[in-house]
């Protein structure tokens, strides 16, 4: 089949399309034929050495990507929640070998959710990790509720879009930041408040926050401590961030963690059921094609995509 590997950490020339060997399923996995594959910011991490890099130094060829929406073609012999022909998607493996720049992604069944009807193939491979990442943030690691008040970063871009639809479904109160040119998508989000960060300081115009979402890190980390009421909660999503948060936000009265996403379909169902009823939309800014995937590359390593990017295989 073809496949886009990775010939070593670096740049995008890297990224090299040729044929690979049909994956192999275990009795608990099954074949998906691609038909849509999400790029996310942890792809462009692990192609230049950083993100899951380490996880791959042994493995040969290295297939990027974790999102895919496709359609079964072969399931193992243990595999009772799809059969041939089910139209699929989900986040596969992570954090480990997702293989999804691929024609053909082998996936565990318990990573995997039915592709609501209602929905694109590129609507369904967009909303996996950026989607899930989200989910699993504001449900379980901020356990969000009505009335609460959170600040989401980076508003407009891949994990914030999704965050700040899902919050508002959870009834919460939602400050997001993006550039002014992204106020009105922003705000037709769901949005109560936009900040625009070129013209104005979050820090200053926000205060007793019970949350933050940090899309960021870096010095945002830091300033967001000032937004939040005291026992507020800081959730930063960038590897490699702020590794002594949990240490700053309790000097402060606060509670500050990191958060990495984890592969689950149960997840991946409530997801498609929020989809299925139009609660929360995939926005997607520009299709690739497979043999376009190093530009696809450059444009998530702009900081600047707004909502997903999505390749056809």
């Amino acid at each position: 089949m073809k496949a886009v590997i990775l010939t070593g950490f670096g740049g995008v020339e890297h990224l090299v399309k040729t044929d690979v060997a049909d994956p192999v399923i275990s009795d608990n996995e099954l074949i998906v034929s691609a038909r849509a594959i999400g790029i996310n910011p942890i792809d462009i991490k692990t192609r230049k050495g950083k993100g899951m890099a380490a996880a791959f130094e042994n493995i040969d060829p290295i297939i990027l990507g974790w999102d895919v929406s496709g359609v079964v073609t072969q399931t193992g012999n243990k595999v009772k929640s799809f059969k041939k022909g089910d139209e699929v998607f989900g986040m596969i493996n992570f954090p480990g070998h997702g293989k999804a720049y691929a024609e053909f992604v082998s996936a565990p069944e318990t990573d995997l959710a039915l592709k609501p009807a209602s929905i694109s193939h590129r609507e369904a491979a967009a909303a996996s990790l950026a989607a899930l990442t989200a989910w699993q943030v504001l449900k379980y690691k901020m356990k969000l509720q009505r009335g609460d008040r959170i600040l989401i970063h980076s508003a407009a871009g891949g994990v914030g879009h999704y965050a700040v639809q899902m919050a508002k479904h959870l009834g919460a109160w939602v400050a997001g930041t993006s550039s002014g040119t992204n106020k009105d998508f922003v705000m037709e989000l769901g949005a109560d408040r936009h900040i625009d960060y070129e013209k104005e300081k979050f820090e200053e115009a926000l205060h007793n926050m019970d949350f933050v979402l940090d899309t960021l890190g870096g010095e945002i980390t830091d300033r967001s401590f000032r937004v939040l009421r005291l026992g507020g909660t800081i959730i930063c999503i960038p590897s490699g961030t702020s590794p002594d948060i949990s240490e700053k936000a309790i000097e402060k009265g606060l509670k500050g963690d990191h958060f990495r996403v984890q592969s689950n379909g149960e997840d991946m169902k409530e997801i498609a059921s929020l989809l299925e009823n139009g609660l929360v939309k995939s926005y997607i800014s520009r299709t690739y094609s497979i043999d376009e995937i190093q530009a696809a590359h450059l444009q998530i390593e702009t900081g600047k995509t707004r909502g997903k990017i999505v390749v056809i295989p």
